[in-house]
């Protein structure tokens, strides 16, 4: 489990293809600090397993189901990428409860910038749009933020200096993609909801 406070802006130095699936080398001498082997590291809010480890770097592979569903794919050497180790158990939630497993993509829209802050527009596919709301939180690119603006196909977001210095949302730019992760516990009560309404002798699906 993360919590969508980014650690660390870290770096793609290597991308080997294989087939449908991908093995990544990336530089992140802090989140690798005291990791082992099968450990996870969330990459742009995407939960990843370490498989390799070394002078500051590491190692994972991002199978076909990562890469579809994910910003991924679109990585190569060079690439700056969002970095987070787990929560540890007894730690603060400083963000919300983030899973690393990407719901899907949007796109940067527009930015605004102000004096201190700037707002972003970002698309939002239409079956996610439903978990978005107001005031809510969301994941962009493994970043813990909260919705401004929820409309029909996008949301806003505000950003403060610190997160667009901290995090690669401080560098994107308009049609680049983003990975979003939804809120877990609205998924959770639609689902129950609908369990709550279905007959009880109906199978489940």
């Amino acid at each position: 489990m993360f919590t969508g406070i980014v650690e660390e802006l870290g770096e793609v130095t290597a991308v080997e293809q294989l087939g449908d699936a991908s093995r990544f080398r990336l530089r992140g001498p802090l989140v690798t600090e005291g990791a082992g082997h099968g450990d996870s590291i969330a990459v742009n809010g995407v939960c990843l397993t370490v498989v390799d480890l070394g002078d500051g770097e590491f190692t994972a592979d991002v199978m076909a189901e990562t890469l579809n569903r994910s910003s991924l794919g679109a990585l190569t050497t060079g690439s700056r990428v969002n970095l987070e180790r787990p929560v540890a158990v007894g730690g603060r939630l400083g963000g919300h409860i983030v899973q690393g497993h990407v719901d899907g993509t949007g796109r940067i829209v527009e930015r605004e910038a102000s004096e201190h802050w700037e707002v972003v527009k970002i698309s939002l596919p239409a079956d996610l749009a439903r978990y978005v709301v107001e005031k809510g939180s969301i994941t962009v690119d493994g970043v813990s933020l909260t919705v401004v603006d929820a409309g029909p196909d996008y949301f806003t977001i505000s950003l403060i200096p610190t997160t667009l210095a901290l995090t690669t949302l401080g560098i994107k730019q308009p049609g680049d993609p983003v990975n979003l992760e939804v809120d877990i516990i609205a998924k959770y009560v639609e689902r129950l909801s609908g369990a709550t309404a279905r007959d009880p002798e109906e199978p489940v699906r």
